[in-house]
């Protein structure tokens, strides 16, 4: 039975949730297994263990911002079949969260520190395309797992090509990315104006460098 609650109770949850996601909480758990579980730890030098963590990072420094995103889009969404998908994909990129900070450990890094400011911004965004209406909310994920998805592409090519447990997350993860865009657009989502993708990018590249750094 789906509990019904009131808006303060689902500002909570969402307060909840994402100090659990910040935090790198033990309570975020992934549903699925890890891609790379059973992939053999290949041999890196100290440079290319470097290059795959700065990349981890900013992958994970991603999925932070999509936890934000999704979940500002999901309090404000109207449409019952809308929320539910929004919950749905959330809950897969808490998967590839989970996977890319399980990446990080085994290569001795870190998560970005600037991931607070990630969270906020694309949560301040998700609730803001919600408010503008599903149609736009959908679209705003296509448009985001677009261009996430050229970016996996990217990392795919820059990543060292000894790391097979890097790249193993990265490919399900892409795949994953395509299906919430699609999903999206099956729903309603429809194109933003061209002034709003560019801006995304814009954005986008900052957090990613950003995070490759910090």
């Amino acid at each position: 039975m789906q509990k019904n609650y009131s808006f303060a109770d689902k500002i909570i949850l969402e307060l909840d949730r994402s100090l659990k996601v910040l935090a790198n909480s033990s309570s975020s758990h992934a549903q699925r297994d890890n891609p790379a579980s059973t992939v053999a730890e290949p041999e890196l030098t100290a440079q290319q263990r470097q290059t795959s963590a700065r990349l981890m990072r900013v992958n994970h420094a991603g999925e932070v911002a999509a936890q934000g995103l999704y979940h500002g889009q999901a309090l404000t969404a109207r449409n019952s079949d809308t929320l539910a998908r929004m919950q749905a994909s959330a809950q897969e990129e808490t998967d590839h969260l989970v996977w890319c900070q399980q990446r990080l450990n085994e290569l001795d890094s870190h998560s970005s520190l600037i991931n607070p400011l990630w969270y906020m911004g694309s949560f301040a965004m998700g609730v803001s395309a919600g408010l503008c209406g599903d149609k736009w909310s959908l679209g705003f994920v296509s448009e985001t797992e677009k261009q996430v998805e050229e970016h996996l592409s990217e990392h795919l090519q820059r990543l060292p090509a000894e790391d097979s447990k890097s790249r193993s997350i990265l490919k399900q993860m892409q795949q994953d990315e395509i299906e919430h865009g699609e999903a999206a657009r099956n729903l309603g989502g429809v194109d933003l104006p061209k002034p709003i993708p560019q801006l995304m990018q814009s954005v986008s590249q900052i957090m990613k460098v950003g995070a490759y750094w910090i």
